[in-house]
């Protein structure tokens, strides 16, 4: 057996094992790290498959980017886990049906479509695209092949930053809102009210009066 497939074979059970903590840790916090381990161990089986764009890809944007804000907003957030949790049995059954589809719709859609990529496989083993680079070649397929995949993809990206700024400019009691317009138009005298008074201001002689007798009394 070859080092290489002794190091596959250790990534992929790393893999395995970190992305099933993912799923049953309790804490939060704990299931964000172990989901950054597996994103460490999938960038480590691309190297080892010399897809190293990906790998770093995989590395900065997720690992770099995606899972560090996850795991400070998870860290801010006081989140009670067992008010999460209290009605977990009673979603059972329609989550496993739900799984159950998408597991279904996933196996036929990479049924249906190993046949498709294999051609760009041959056309590389066969040395077509000798001397391309990892980067180009992905680029070949995804803008050929794939198109109308990738297109679907960036369609739904763009639908969630939509939805996203949409959620957060909604209008409530206790939103307050920027208006430039009125900032630019102000003046110093709306903003400042300049009140003259007095440094000291003498008492007046009876209330000097009233307490002089007092404190002779």
């Amino acid at each position: 057996m070859e080092f290489t497939t002794v190091l596959f074979y250790i990534f992929a059970l790393l893999l395995v094992v970190s992305g099933l903590k993912v799923i049953t840790s309790r804490n939060p916090v704990a299931a964000a790290l172990f989901l950054v381990l597996a994103f460490f161990n999938a960038a480590a089986i691309w190297m080892l498959l010399e897809a190293e764009f990906l790998a770093i890809l995989l590395v900065l944007v997720y690992v770099g980017a995606v899972m560090v804000l996850f795991l400070f907003v998870v860290m801010m957030l006081d989140i009670n886990i067992d008010f999460l949790r209290r009605d977990f049995k009673r979603f059972v059954p329609m989550a496993t049906i739900v799984g159950a589809i998408i597991v279904a719709e996933t196996a036929m859609i990479l049924m249906h479509g190993y046949s498709d990529t294999f051609r760009p496989v041959h056309e590389m083993a066969t040395g077509a695209y000798a001397g391309w680079s990892n980067t180009r070649l992905i680029g070949k397929v995804i803008y050929t092949d794939y198109i109308f995949a990738f297109e679907i993809a960036g369609l739904v990206l763009l639908v969630a930053i939509i939805a996203a700024v949409a959620l957060t400019e909604r209008k409530g009691k206790d939103s307050k809102r920027q208006r430039v317009s009125d900032q630019v138009k102000v003046r110093a005298s709306d903003r400042v009210r300049l009140v003259k008074m007095e440094a000291e201001k003498p008492q007046p002689a009876t209330a000097q009066s009233e307490a002089g007798s007092g404190t002779n009394g």
